[in-house]
């Protein structure tokens, strides 16, 4: 059986879960939150309010995170690719990023979240990059969840700047090796994603975590992420656990 295959049971989700949530529950929880705008034009609302409605149900999902016992849970929030939307669009998006550090940092550090960025944080503006940075100081304590918030991020990028670090260490072509390159990742010493989670109907990676999801489950939904919370996140842990891992083997 290769990964992405599964084997069912006839026990419901809630059941699959609550059999064992040791065993149930993914370490590292990966997801393409997808849908903001198209909610907002189901809701014949503006795409900042979409947006706004997404950080609602990223405030849901960290906090049933942290209840099940994930260990990390990594958001893709703002691609590389986005930059080449309309610019009051990725401007309102900068501004949101401001105003949930400033609003939802005392909490998450109250829960032990601990939040981490992946992306190129030296490409994004001064008052952006004043923010995060900020945000990441004051979790640095935590210790029952590592939110990596992955913003201005690129897959392939990330690759890129991996391989210009063993370029620039100088490492000798024969110590190059998956370990090596996967060290020099943007998640180094991370565990890799179990389960990737993609809401709002497609069903492809969009150039999120490709090195290291070379192994996880995959899981798509047609919820849009406004409309993402306990129930859904707990379904997607359910089918995951349904699943049977077997790495090639």
């Amino acid at each position: 059986m290769q990964p992405g295959e599964r084997t069912r049971s006839s026990e419901s989700p809630a059941a699959a879960i609550g059999e064992s949530i040791a065993d149930a529950i993914p370490h590292h929880v990966a997801i393409i939150m997808d849908g903001n705008r198209r909610w907002a034009r189901a809701h014949g609302v503006s795409e900042a309010e979409g947006h706004s409605a997404g950080v609602q149900a990223v405030r849901r999902v960290v906090v049933r995170a942290v209840e099940r016992g994930v260990g990390v849970l990594s958001l893709y929030a703002f691609s590389r690719e986005n930059w080449g939307r309309a610019p009051e669009e990725v401007r309102a998006l900068f501004d949101l990023l401001r105003s949930a550090i400033l609003s939802e940092t005392d909490e998450l550090a109250s829960q032990g979240v601990r939040v981490q960025l992946l992306g190129r944080l030296d490409e994004l503006p001064d008052e952006t990059r004043a923010s995060i940075l900020h945000g990441l100081d004051a979790t640095r304590e935590g210790d029952r969840l590592l939110l990596n918030v992955a913003f201005n991020y690129s897959g392939r990028s990330e690759i890129v700047d991996a391989v210009r670090r063993l370029a620039d260490e100088r490492l000798p072509a024969e110590a190059i090796d998956e370990a090596a390159l996967a060290g020099r990742l943007y998640t180094a010493g991370i565990p890799d994603p179990d389960l990737l989670l993609r809401t709002g109907g497609e069903q492809r990676l969009s150039n999120f975590l490709i090195w290291q999801a070379a192994y996880a489950e995959l899981c798509f939904t047609d919820v849009l992420w406004p409309d993402f919370g306990a129930a859904q996140f707990d379904a997607a842990l359910a089918e995951y656990a349904r699943r049977t891992r077997r790495f090639g083997r």
